[in-house]
């Protein structure tokens, strides 16, 4: 279906960024021309999704939609055990419980705001160990979600197995710029582990993605499709969490699956506790018959490639005018190099953020930040992490958008980017406890 945009006047459009604190998450959706924020539960669901929802079996226990998602999760992902859930924190909160203990060290490639929360929630703390290029936004590296094998492998070493909750691999890491991980690089993965006994769960968030950079760059996956490099890569894991609101085509949904049984049991449990009954995990029966459906379409080679070319039409068209992006272009969004647009900010003036609340006041295009403010606080001493990367995300919602959308979008960021010397930057008036970013509000400089 479609909606009618109505673009706000600039007056309107400051009134409306100054109430929200210059945070976009805090900006009411009809104040938005273009909504860039995110990629989560945006996307246009099909006809046979539509259709899907009709047959919602909205039975407390045992709904048939459960098993149609269980059928298609294995069928496409390659999992024994399936646990709906309400969303992919949801599934990341249950797999920090049955696998943290107190202590233990969870190694991933990049952090994922949600996820480390989660992890840390359950007395661990995340160690990085991805490739040095990935926190390079020039760097052309065509896999720069890699894990750095000589960095797990001295963690382990120098902290022992028994410290190391599990491996956290995501697939095209979100915080890097939506970036993918290799074949080659999750087989040595497995290989690493099984020597150490260590477990490896997949974010597989966005691994469809992943799966067509895989066949677009590694050799020997040119003729494979998307539904065969996806498995493929799955089977090298022990289990998978999944925010269905993503690849999965819907508007809201999760779900967990992992191949122990023991792992299994201790999670269906939980699940009741956090979730709901084992068979919907918080989902109404009509959604997880959508989520089944999406899985199934999220796979097709001609949507993934559609889907990731007009990512890469917006990327191409910044990158000719010299807008500094993160490169290569990611999946699912695209990444201004905030850093490089506002060089004379300092980064706990909130460039990233800077740049968001200026592409807002320019057309009504909401991004968000991925930076400083994402990047939160140390736990221990509070005090601000400061990432390397300090992005503002253009995220392009599945099935949604025209190319004509990506032209108005590219265009008010070149303005922006033209006008950029005399920007002042940000102060965060007020905080939240957890995952700030989402609350916090910003004035002026």
């Amino acid at each position: 279906m479609v909606e009618p945009l109505r673009m706000l006047t600039k007056q309107e459009r400051v009134g409306a960024l100054e109430e929200a604190g210059f945070n976009s998450f805090l900006l009411r959706s009809e104040s938005v021309y273009i909504d860039l924020l995110t990629d989560s539960g945006t996307s246009a669901m099909s006809d046979r999704q539509w259709s899907g929802m009709m047959l919602g079996d909205e039975a407390y226990a045992g709904s048939r939609n459960y098993y149609h998602l269980e059928e298609a999760v294995r069928d496409h992902y390659g999992y024994a055990h399936v646990l709906p859930t309400h969303q992919g924190r949801g599934a990341e909160h249950l797999l920090s419980q049955v696998l943290i203990e107190p202590g233990q060290l969870v190694p991933g490639n990049m952090y994922f705001t949600t996820t480390r929360l989660h992890q840390e929630l359950a007395g661990g703390t995340f160690v990085d160990v991805i490739i040095d290029e990935a926190h390079d936004p020039t760097s052309l590296h065509p896999f720069k979600g890699n894990v750095d094998l000589d960095k797990l492998e001295d963690l382990i070493r120098r902290e022992g197995a028994a410290r190391i909750a599990y491996l956290s691999l995501a697939g095209t890491v979100n915080m890097a710029g939506g970036q993918p991980v290799s074949m080659e690089n999750v087989r040595a993965l497995r290989s690493l582990c099984d020597r150490h006994g260590v477990r490896l769960h997949l974010d597989a968030t966005r691994m469809v993605e992943n799966a067509f950079f895989i066949q677009e760059r590694e050799s020997g996956f040119t003729d494979w499709s998307i539904a065969r490099i996806l498995k493929t890569f799955c089977s090298y894991t022990d289990g998978a969490w999944m925010s269905g609101k993503k690849d999965n085509l819907v508007n809201i949904g999760g779900w967990l699956a992992v191949n122990d049984g023991v792992v299994f049991e201790e999670l269906r449990n939980l699940v009741v506790v956090y979730e709901g009954l084992h068979t919907y995990g918080g989902l109404a029966g009509r959604d997880m018959e959508a989520m089944a459906i999406g899985i199934s379409e999220a796979v097709a080679d001609d949507y993934v490639r559609a889907r990731v070319g007009q990512v890469r039409y917006l990327g191409d068209l910044l990158t000719d005018w010299g807008i500094p992006i993160v490169l290569p272009i990611g999946g699912h969004a695209v990444f201004l190099d905030a850093r490089r647009f506002y060089a004379h900010l300092p980064q706990d003036e909130f460039p990233a953020q800077t740049l968001a609340a200026e592409l807002y006041l320019d057309s009504g295009v909401r991004a968000m930040e991925r930076g400083i403010a994402s990047a939160g606080r140390d736990p221990v001493t509070g005090d601000h992490h400061h990432p390397r990367l300090e992005l503002t995300r253009l995220t392009i919602p599945r099935r949604v958008y025209t190319q004509a959308h990506m032209d108005v979008v590219a265009e008010s960021v070149k303005r922006v980017h033209d006008g950029r010397t005399g920007t002042r930057g940000l102060r965060m008036c007020y905080e939240p406890k957890y995952l700030r970013f989402f609350q916090a509000r910003f004035e002026r400089l």
